[in-house]
């Protein structure tokens, strides 16, 4: 598995697979802003995070 392969995992599903670092700097390409390490802690955050995972996540499980 690929260092972006895990960060869309530990993103879509909330399970940290990856150095964490590699997982915010997935996360602020993604949202495309600085996300601040508190907004993880907010579920409108991680239910936006999980919605523009999910293509990507979904694409994995099918290969």
């Amino acid at each position: 598995m690929t260092k972006r392969e895990k960060c869309v995992v530990s993103a879509y599903t909330g399970v940290l697979m990856c150095d964490f670092a590699d997982l915010h700097q997935y996360l602020e390409q993604l949202l495309g802003r600085p996300v601040w390490t508190h907004e993880l802690a907010f579920s409108d955050v991680w239910k936006e995070i999980k919605e523009k995972t999910k293509p990507e996540f979904l694409e994995l499980c099918r290969n």
